[in-house]
């Protein structure tokens, strides 16, 4: 009897996995598309260091500076 319940589970596992191989792609739903943020929501842009030229100029200075050789 143990024997038939075993067979009978693993027949019903795979009946399972093997529909859920053949079903085919999966499709998700698409996210739907909205208009542009406009209004007080918007936030405004921040920029990094890397884009201000005063902390690049000061950048290129101190690695000028630590290239020079001392007494030059």
């Amino acid at each position: 009897m143990l024997f038939l319940i075993a067979f009978v589970g693993a027949a019903i596992i795979a009946l399972v996995l093997w529909k859920a191989m053949n079903s085919g792609a999966v499709e998700f739903p698409q996210p739907q598309r909205r208009g542009p943020v406009v209004g007080p929501s918007r936030a405004p842009r921040v920029s990094g260091p890397d884009d201000d030229p005063d902390f690049l100029r000061q950048l290129d200075e101190k690695v000028r500076r630590r290239d020079e050789p001392p007494g030059a």
